[in-house]
């Protein structure tokens, strides 16, 4: 191994206490930051080429098998069968969501992984269950597998690419040339970040959304399942025939958070019986969207509670004040309100009702001509007794208590 004197010796320079062993260019560069790189790397090159000189005809005969791998097809497995076969360890491939793109041999000593990364985006990973004198072996096989994995995103961008085609056909109610299909569920996704309005960064924002369409489009085709997928707008939409929608949506969205650690949101439609439905189901994945809460959340149109997207809704919002400030103006004490708000959740008889306010009942039948005189209606129609109910459950509202609640349910 090259030692930090001997470099130094080479570059002129005098030596120094310890003579540190030098492992890599990174542990030359720690030891030599003072030193213009473009003068100690070609120097450290040279003595590490002499270092491994008696082993170079060796090495060349390994880097030209592993070579002669790469160009089979699927050149991914072959890379992985190849480095479980060198070191007698088991190599597994990951995708860049966790999926296991493919895996060989039996389980050693020591885990080492290592990222493949382009472009600063992950594309995958590398990893090898073996003895750990083995590290350097990963990291050399790792750029042949970062190829590889470039090579299979390249086919699935070409995937894409008719894909596209094929989806915006389909929202725009063009069917012809589209094979029949079964079940089929769309997804739409958001970044949590605002789309730019303009120039390198709204391109970037584009970018970044086809890069998860990609994710999501690797995910359905390593489980054989037909999936178009398209950016539209601020969104990325997935078109896919299903076979068990609640799962394939969960592994959608478990695919595109291991894929990146940005703010996201899916919204997932209900299954629609052929992909003529296209537009029914972009409307349930965007009403979906529109629900999520929680930061890098997923919700699906059959569990939503439409209910209480009413009650969260602007309009119910406007509609409470209007009423509660009615009710406020005749009666600062608010004991108009709350006797409404119990009568309206309350089941049993106008006697039990009082005798729970701890009111006569006539005290009780006063206060409710009150409150339709101030609010124009009469308890007695199920229509105002309705928008009295919303108005008292809208977004931001105190609720009633749990028993109340439940009673009304």
């Amino acid at each position: 191994m090259v030692k930090l004197n001997s470099l130094r010796e080479a570059l002129g320079l005098p030596p120094v206490t310890p003579d540190w062993e030098l492992p890599s260019f990174g542990a030359a560069a720690a030891q030599l930051s003072a030193v213009p790189p473009a003068r100690w790397r070609p120097a450290f090159a040279r003595l590490l080429a002499q270092e491994l000189q008696p082993h170079l005809s060796g090495l060349s005969e390994l880097l030209g098998d592993l070579n002669s791998v790469v160009g089979r097809s699927p050149a991914e497995h072959h890379i992985v069968q190849w480095l479980a076969e060198v070191t007698g360890g088991r190599a597994t491939l990951r995708s860049s969501w966790g999926d296991v793109v493919a895996q060989q041999g039996s389980p050693g000593a020591a885990r080492m992984a290592q990222r493949l990364i382009y472009e600063g985006r992950l594309v995958g990973s590398l990893e090898l269950e073996a003895s750990a004198h083995w590290q350097p072996l990963v990291q050399l096989v790792a750029e042949q597998a970062r190829l590889a994995r470039l090579q299979a995103a390249a086919a699935g961008a070409a995937r894409r690419r008719v894909g596209e085609r094929q989806f915006e056909a389909l929202l725009a109610g063009d069917h012809s040339g589209m094979p029949e299909s079964g079940p089929c569920v769309l997804a739409a996704l958001r970044l949590d970040r605002p789309m730019p309005r303009a120039g390198r960064a709204r391109e970037a924002y584009i970018h970044r959304l086809d890069v998860l369409c990609s994710v999501g489009e690797g995910y359905f085709h390593r489980r054989h399942l037909t999936c178009l997928t398209t950016v539209r707008g601020d969104k990325a939409l997935w078109l896919w025939q299903s076979r068990d929608a609640e799962r394939e949506a969960r592994g959608l969205h478990t695919a595109l958070l291991n894929a990146t650690e940005e703010g996201l949101r899916l919204g997932i439609s209900g299954t629609q019986p052929s992909s003529r439905e296209v537009n029914a189901a972009l409307r349930q994945a965007l009403q979906a969207l529109d629900e999520v809460r929680a930061p890098r959340g997923m919700v699906s149109f059959q569990r939503l509670d439409p209910l209480q997207a009413l009650l969260d809704s602007e309009a119910l919002h406007a509609l409470s004040e209007q009423v509660r400030g009615r009710l406020r103006a005749e009666d600062e004490g608010g004991k108009l309100e709350d006797t409404l708000r119990q009568y309206l959740v309350h089941r049993g008889s106008l006697a039990e009702l009082a005798g729970l306010l701890n009111l006569h009942v006539n005290t009780l039948r006063y206060r409710l001509r009150r409150i339709e005189e101030v609010l124009g209606g009469e308890l007695s129609e199920p229509a105002f007794v309705a928008r009295l109910y919303l108005a008292f459950h809208a977004a931001g509202q105190p609720r009633v208590e749990k028993r109340a609640k439940e009673d009304v349910c």
